[in-house]
């Protein structure tokens, strides 16, 4: 008797398969894309044809063992990754620099891209900001906290009434149910991370 793949009974009910054999596309994109790699470097570190990967990816195709052993090869995991069930998730989440997806900011002149994990899974958010010379704005009061690093240029903060001036290196962890403010202070674009933690 073969042994049933993780996540699935041994009925052979094809329902029973489908969320796994939807699941193997996605897979591969993401890790692809963790690794920054093109359809084409894929290609060429697999053995499969960059048309049969974006064919995968799609779910239009249903990889054989032999193209996903080429696979989980190239993309550096274990075939069981690719086959175990489809509610498994990785403990934790990578987000490549190449990869980082846009985050909306409520400020005009401000480019977020985003560094955290999902939020149905984790209680802290971040990004790398860009923020134009000028650009700023006032937060309105609410329970959690905030962190904020300056990697280049330089940020004007007040909290509760209290200022702050942000240069390169510099930090500032602040209360997010007082009142604040920040602009960008330097002449040119600042660059910092920001992280925010909700009250629990």
């Amino acid at each position: 008797m073969t042994a049933a793949l993780p996540g699935t009974d041994r009925s052979g009910d094809p329902a029973a398969w489908e969320p796994i054999v939807g699941a193997i596309g996605p897979k591969v994109r993401d890790l692809r894309q963790q690794l920054a790699l093109s359809l084409q470097q894929l290609a060429q570190r697999s053995g499969v044809s960059a048309a049969a990967i974006h064919k995968v990816e799609r779910g239009e195709m249903v990889p054989t063992i032999t193209t996903l052993l080429k696979l989980a090869a190239a993309l550096e995991r274990p075939i069981g990754h690719f086959v175990e069930g489809a509610d498994a998730a990785p403990v934790a989440s990578y987000v490549p620099a190449a990869a980082r997806p846009a985050v909306r900011a409520e400020a005009d002149g401000v480019e977020l891209g985003g560094i955290s994990g999902p939020p149905e899974r984790f209680r802290a958010a971040g990004a790398v900001a860009t923020i134009a010379a000028g650009a700023g704005g006032r937060a309105r009061p609410r329970p959690g906290e905030e962190l904020v690093l300056v990697l280049e240029g330089a940020l004007e903060f007040e909290v509760a009434g209290e200022r702050y001036t942000l240069r390169d290196g510099d930090s500032l962890h602040y209360p997010t149910d007082r009142p604040h403010s920040w602009s960008g202070s330097g002449p040119g674009p600042t660059r910092a991370v920001w992280m925010s933690v909700p009250d629990a």
